[in-house]
């Protein structure tokens, strides 16, 4: 009976319509508060985004010394880890990895002061090829200025008044993001510092930043900080191997033509050359200076074509080689992120735009409601 009666109570229950049944009852429900909830989400979004911008803009001089800190940190991580090996204390081979990286900065800057002060010395030995030059460039640039104040006496005659408003330069945007010198050097002051704390509480970090998330989260967190480690050492290691052979090749194709320091001038224009955008126009600078006076017109030319061939190399072929594995940013990704770090931050921007934009990719990927920006970042 007992069997009859519940037999009937579920045939019952699954004769009746569907909008009668609780389970369709409780699922329908909620349709209208999600929606509401979806709205509020997107106005949370849009004012952090806007908080993290105004973070970003404002302590940008701030966030580029930790960056710059943290690549250094996994450039003299290796250093670190083959002393302590060797039973040497972390905190000494930390110090030791810190003088040596200050070392290496103080004799670069060293020796190209004094490049430019033998430079220096040997311009009056073709200052009036440079004076003809700037002579060509300045009777043009007044050819020009005089047609533009022609136009503008003609306009103003036929408006009451006209406001010439200045174009924003490549030297402007270039040093936008550097603020004064004292700044500068208060704000670099900290980075042998900060190296040295993170790499001697490297461990000690990672663990406390995955024990910030919740426990179903920390797994994640901690793949997600593995990956971004490994991205940051192929970037960099993958950007020393594409400097080191483009410096190589700059220094045997200026020594065929005897560029006078063609070892110092082929080495800095290979690494210039690595700088995005603005990579192959500061990689011409070092060579076409030393060689002006000196080398012939065609010679002049061959060195232009030499840079600008090793560049469009190295974009094209070396860096999908060495780093297109680790960075999986597709070109457009890429264009649009080096726009945007550089108006945000200037130079800097321009030099920490790829791995900050590859990290956050990592991060998109590894958080379900972010993963479509991640698979629009990708290739």
């Amino acid at each position: 009976m007992s069997s009859g009666t519940s037999a009937f109570r579920y045939h019952s229950y699954m004769s009746e319509p569907a909008e009668l049944q609780p389970e369709t009852i409780r699922t329908e429900r909620p349709a209208k508060p999600a929606a509401t909830a979806r709205k509020r989400n997107w106005s949370e979004i849009i004012v952090a985004t806007g908080t993290v911008l105004a973070f970003c803009y404002f302590a940008k001089w701030e966030l580029a010394v930790i960056l710059i800190s943290i690549l250094l940190t996994f450039i003299l991580a290796p250093i670190v880890d083959l002393l302590h090996r060797v039973r040497v204390p972390r905190g000494m081979g930390a110090l030791i990895s810190v003088l040596l990286l200050v070392g290496v900065v103080y004799s670069v800057m060293y020796f190209s002061y004094n490049q430019a002060v033998s430079f220096a010395d040997n311009l009056p030995r073709y200052s009036s090829e440079i004076r003809s030059i700037v002579g060509r460039f300045r009777q043009n640039a007044e050819k020009l200025q005089r047609t533009t104040e022609n136009v503008l006496q003609s306009n103003k005659e036929e408006k009451n008044a006209v406001t010439v408003r200045p174009a924003s330069t490549i030297t402007d945007t270039l040093t936008r993001g550097f603020g004064s010198v004292s700044h500068v050097v208060l704000a670099l002051s900290f980075i042998p510092f900060l190296v040295y704390f993170m790499l001697t509480w490297e461990q000690h970090a990672r663990a406390a930043t995955v024990m910030l998330f919740s426990m179903e989260n920390r797994h994640a967190a901690y793949t997600t900080l593995g990956l971004i480690a490994a991205m940051i050492r192929s970037f960099l290691v993958g950007n020393f191997l594409v400097g080191l052979f483009i410096s190589g090749v700059s220094i045997a194709a200026f020594a065929a033509i005897h560029l006078p320091n063609f070892y110092v001038v082929g080495f800095i224009s290979g690494f210039l050359s690595l700088i995005p955008y603005l990579g192959v126009l500061l990689a011409m600078i070092a060579p076409l200076m030393v060689g002006l006076g000196q080398m012939q017109s065609s010679q002049m030319i061959f060195i232009a074509l030499t840079v600008v061939g090793l560049h469009l190399f190295g974009l094209n072929v070396l860096y999908p080689k060495f780093l297109g594995s680790r960075l999986q940013l597709n070109p457009l990704a890429v264009t649009i992120a080096l726009l945007f770090w550089g108006w945000l931050w200037g130079a800097v921007g321009l030099i920490l735009a790829v791995p900050i934009t590859a990290g956050m990719k990592i991060i998109f990927d590894h958080v379900d409601a972010l993963r479509p920006y991640g698979n629009w970042l990708g290739e």
